[in-house]
């Protein structure tokens, strides 16, 4: 009981100090007033987003950022997203839809889709977005600076959540959650091996050069955490390659309900631990059942300790991320035992072979 407590407690205090690392690193990305002008082909892959893509479309309409083409897939839809594409692109100049080849044996869907796009693409800079974002002004010309700043191979953004309903708000904060407190997001860019990466697929933007060249998603192709992959090859290629938080400049409301959200994080949370179960399996028991132990040694002053570190490191997770701080704290233990419901899928999933995607079987 002994050694569990005290494994529990350092395994806190070692989360603390990451959170504690990022909050005063502040690894975000920052508006520049220098303003650019490199030609960037803005990339939409798109499957079954009639009721969501136009609200992306309109924002980067918006974007105060003028060299640039926008280019979205149809990705096998069945519902009207070509057709929705298609009446926007022909009163916006820039803008243009392509359809999408039938899915290849070997590939994941996502990744075949990015693929094809970056064939029609003229940029400089490639720049991958989900079709259910929306991105405010600044954010292009924002980015472009940072690779240059940094001659980056890659830049890729952790964007901001918006979450309406309170099942996504027991769900969706897990993501910044875990980032935050498992890896120091500066060391990404300055930490040149390849095992320090992370990067999510909702914002990268490649310098095109180089990825003609290595042409990153076929490297993928049958990768289910692309992202992560692909940033672990840039750099394993001797690329620079960086990851930071979006700042507010772009956002997704990546599921609609706590069915989508827990089947949708089900997918790929194993993925996000390499697919090592006995791994995944190590960090659950530390996250929840180590506190469980210390709560049921009636320990107040230990108890308390443990729980205002766990209350530090969610608020400083919260405002990194600009999440409400209050409403992480307070559901905090149902977010816990929702990751204990997610691993479970997760884990049954990938075991079975039954992960299915957007009506596609990974």
């Amino acid at each position: 009981m002994i050694i569990a407590i005290l494994i529990t407690l350092f395994f806190i205090i070692l989360r603390f100090t990451v959170t504690l690392f990022n909050f005063i690193s502040n690894p975000k990305l920052h508006r520049v007033g220098k303003q650019y002008n490199d030609r960037v082909s803005v990339l939409v892959p798109a499957r079954n987003e009639a009721d969501n893509i136009l609200t992306l479309l309109r924002s980067i309409h918006k974007q105060d950022y003028m060299n640039y083409e926008v280019i979205i897939l149809d990705d096998e839809s069945t519902d009207d997203t070509y057709a929705v594409c298609s009446a926007f692109a022909a009163n916006h100049p820039g803008f243009k839809v392509v359809k999408g080849a039938k899915l290849p044996d070997g590939w994941i869907g996502k990744n075949y889709a990015c693929h094809q796009l970056a064939q029609h693409a003229d940029g400089k800079y490639l720049l991958f977005l989900d079709a259910d974002e929306e991105v405010k002004p600044g954010l292009i010309n924002s980015s472009v600076h940072r690779m240059h700043l940094h001659q980056l191979g890659l830049l890729s953004l952790f964007t901001n959540q918006q979450m309406e309903t309170p099942g996504e708000k027991a769900v969706v904060p897990l993501m910044h959650f875990i980032l935050l407190n498992l890896l120091p997001v500066r060391l990404i860019y300055l930490v040149k091996n390849a095992t320090v990466a992370a990067a999510s697929g909702q914002f990268m933007l490649f310098d095109a050069a180089i990825y003609h060249q290595h042409q990153w998603h076929n490297a993928v192709k049958n990768k289910v955490v692309e992202d992560v992959e692909i940033m672990r090859l840039i750099k394993a290629e001797a690329y620079n390659g960086e990851a930071l938080l979006a700042n507010g400049m772009i956002s997704c409301r990546m599921y609609k309900s706590y069915d989508e959200a827990i089947n949708g994080f089900g997918k790929n949370f194993l993925a996000a631990f390499n697919y090592s179960i006995i791994g995944f399996l190590i960090y659950i028991v530390l996250v929840i059942g180590g506190p469980m132990i210390v709560i049921m040694t009636l320990n107040l002053p230990l108890i308390f300790f443990m729980l205002g570190l766990i209350m530090l490191t969610r608020t400083m997770i919260s405002l990194l991320s600009d999440q409400s701080a209050v409403s992480n704290i307070i559901m905090h233990p149902l977010q816990m035992l929702n990751m204990l419901l997610i691993a479970v899928i997760s884990i049954q999933k990938y075991l079975t072979k039954t992960t299915v995607w957007k009506g596609r079987k990974i």
